[in-house]
């Protein structure tokens, strides 16, 4: 959704490049910087153990239209943020010739886990208001610290892990769960626990097998995907961005992608726009919680195919009953 603002704003094209990396002063190789995907690939950037990224960064602004435009002390901010570690850091751009600003925002390992997101804000005094968001990219950068190919989609991870002695320190509370879902991330994940259930990843593997076997492990994966798009709509509606006059944007990433896949199925008689101000008024209000849930449930089920693969389950009980008979 496009945000409405009760003031001027730049209407022409902004571009934003990051225009090399270095990692702990060496510069990183261009096959690790997709311009066309606007992301960068940290993992295995030739250095096992690094500290920090500097990232160099121009951007250009519409010359004319800013310079004829309504807008005093124009600033162009860049901001790295990752919701993970919830960390927020910024940089001022220097202006230049003919709508140019150039700059450099800086990446610490130590303060980031996963994928973080580089955009920026364009600011300016508007009717005497200072700081006033008068314009952005149509797409922010990503920095991405887990993969070795500058991809900017990514569908959810799933990982097979040890809950008990494996790795993740975090996940041994869960020892006895067959699996977790986890949506703090950039990416969504399922970690798949090897130790819990004997056979049990094994199983989710096959593709041969009995007829029960078939049935249990399409019942079990529509289950996880229940979970999972549930946790994943939650995680979505829970941290919305509002406009000046309180109206929730959709998300960019996975968060908008999963909305906008629930949504229809969630509240079929309003628009996405409509369902977010319901969805957050519900939320601010707190009233009819209860019954999101349920909507939220019904359309994660929708997804999954829940009743479908319930329903050959039921079906192969009952067959299987009737020939003991």
């Amino acid at each position: 959704m496009i945000p409405v603002f009760p003031y001027p704003t730049i209407f022409g094209d902004i571009g934003f490049e990051i225009a090399s990396v270095s990692v702990d002063g060496t510069p990183l190789p261009y096959s690790r910087i997709s311009k066309m995907e606007h992301t960068v690939a940290l993992h295995q950037s030739g250095r096992e153990h690094w500290d920090l990224v500097t990232l160099r960064l121009s951007a250009t602004l519409p010359a004319q239209e800013v310079a004829d435009g309504q807008w005093q002390d124009i600033q162009c901010l860049a901001v790295l943020t990752e919701k993970a570690t919830n960390v927020r850091i910024t940089a001022m751009l220097r202006a230049g010739a003919r709508g140019s600003w150039e700059g450099s925002i800086e990446l610490a390992r130590a303060n980031h886990s996963i994928r973080a997101t580089l955009s920026l804000m364009v600011v300016g005094t508007v009717d005497g208001v200072p700081g006033r968001l008068i314009g952005r990219p149509d797409r922010d950068w990503y920095v991405d610290l887990k993969s070795t190919t500058p991809a900017r989609q990514r569908e959810i991870d799933i990982v097979e892990i040890d809950f008990r002695d494996g790795p993740e320190v975090s996940l041994r509370p869960f020892k006895d769960a067959p699996w977790i879902i986890d949506t703090a991330g950039e990416i969504p994940t399922v970690f798949l626990n090897t130790a819990a259930i004997e056979g049990f990843v094994e199983l989710l593997h096959g593709t041969g097998g009995s007829v029960g076997e078939k049935v249990l492990r399409e019942t079990v994966q529509s289950q996880i995907a229940q979970e999972a798009w549930t946790a994943m709509f939650q995680a979505a509606i829970s941290d919305l961005d509002l406009d000046e006059d309180g109206t929730p944007q959709m998300p960019g990433g996975w968060r908008g992608s999963v909305l906008a896949a629930m949504l229809p199925d969630v509240f079929p008689d309003l628009t996405p726009t409509d369902a977010l101000y319901e969805i957050n008024q519900r939320r601010v209000g707190g009233f009819s919680w209860s019954e999101l849930q349920t909507l939220m449930q019904y359309a994660a089920g929708k997804r999954s195919q829940v009743a479908k693969r319930v329903t050959t389950a039921v079906r192969s009980v009952h067959r299987g009953g009737s020939g003991d008979r």
